[in-house]
């Protein structure tokens, strides 16, 4: 067994979601959103590295010491997989794990609104996954593509660094392409899977322009691309995809968004008021021929406006979202309005002592 499966274990056992270890510090786990230590003694510089090369192997440990930066994925047993990153910092070694579930969870289990599932019905187009680092962006994506896969005779390449919930063909073809050790690059895997007769293509992160210049262009071609942004809700969502080009190509980019652009589901997690655990709760834009025209005038200030206006057709404001948590009591007042847009509609159910903050 390798050394660093003992802290796994306490992970696992905890019900945590991620493992930190840094050279200098002793190990911690995040749970429910919280950084709580597990052990009192420090990990040192000899510790961390024979663990970290253990699961890494000769040729990614290479690699790490000349960059400074990894991702791979590890996977402990049939029961526990982990997304792992690597990196150097100012004390030392440094790592953080992230446990992924081998089930992968349906649309209903994780309580996503049921207008996601007709993104997956959809045979061309961009749909945006959007929210924060830890929010559940991949898990989402994970059930939206296992729904399509369960339901529909696609082929689907994803391009992820790295490949996180490991999918078994059902009725579609499902290719998981790695970044760096199966593609080099996002955009290298991207261009590749324009010839190999993909009907929808998962990017796992779309971080630089020539990345989002590429999902644009497949999408205008007939693809269905699925990708992720770390954005909060669906006007911040509409605003980086064009604001990454150089001004004089973004009345272009807005054109060919409005024209492609197919819906945003961003997504936020919430503590839940009795501490078992978090909720996640979501915006959802749709792109109708409202949303295309604000986004062609580059007013994106007005798309809040039709998502509150779209409630028939699915959309859902974030703050709405939350509100509905709150007054179910799934999350407390201040959760609610720590999370919240608009914090004035939140401040009057704060006790009178965090009215202030």
């Amino acid at each position: 067994m390798p050394y660093i499966d003992q802290f796994f274990e306490v992970l696992i056992n905890a019900g945590a979601s991620d493992l930190h270890l840094g050279q200098g510090q002793p190990p911690k786990i995040r749970r429910h959103g919280e950084v709580i230590p597990i052990r009192n003694e420090i990990l040192t510089d000899e510790e961390m590295a024979y663990m970290m090369s253990e699961i890494s192997g000769p040729e990614r440990w290479q690699r790490f010491e000349e960059t400074g930066d990894l991702d791979f994925a590890y996977e402990m047993d049939e029961h526990s997989r982990f997304r792992c990153n690597f990196l150097k910092q100012a004390h030392g070694y440094g790592c953080v794990f992230r446990l992924i579930p081998t089930k992968i969870m349906t649309l209903d289990q994780l309580g996503i609104p049921q207008i996601v599932k007709d993104f997956g019905h959809l045979r061309g187009g961009l749909v945006l996954v959007t929210g924060p680092t830890g929010s559940g962006k991949s898990t989402t994506l994970a059930a939206l593509l296992d729904y399509i896969n369960a339901s529909f005779s696609r082929h689907i390449i994803t391009v992820e660094e790295p490949i996180e919930f490991v999918h078994v063909n059902k009725r579609s073809i499902i290719t998981q392409r790695e970044v760096p050790d199966h593609a080099t690059t996002f955009p290298i895997g991207l261009k590749a899977a324009l010839r190999e007769d993909a009907d929808i293509v998962l990017v796992g992160e779309m971080r630089d322009l020539e990345t989002i210049q590429l999902a644009l262009t497949a999408a205008e071609t007939g693809l269905l691309v699925f990708g992720t942004l770390h954005t909060n809700n669906a006007r911040k969502t509409v605003d980086r995809m064009i604001d990454v080009f150089p001004s004089d190509q973004q009345a272009q980019v807005r054109t060919m968004l409005a024209s492609s652009l197919r819906g945003v589901v961003a997504q936020l997690l919430m503590k839940k008021a009795d501490g078992a655990g978090r909720v996640a709760v979501n915006e959802i834009l749709v792109v109708n021929g409202a949303a295309a025209a604000i986004i062609r005038e580059g007013a994106t200030q007005k798309l809040q406006d039709v998502i509150v206006g779209g409630k028939g057709q699915g959309m859902q404001f974030m703050d709405d979202a939350i509100w509905a948590q709150m007054q179910q009591g799934v999350v407390t007042p201040l959760e609610a309005y720590m999370k919240a847009i608009d914090k004035n509609r939140f401040r009057v159910f704060l006790p009178p002592e965090e009215q202030g903050l």
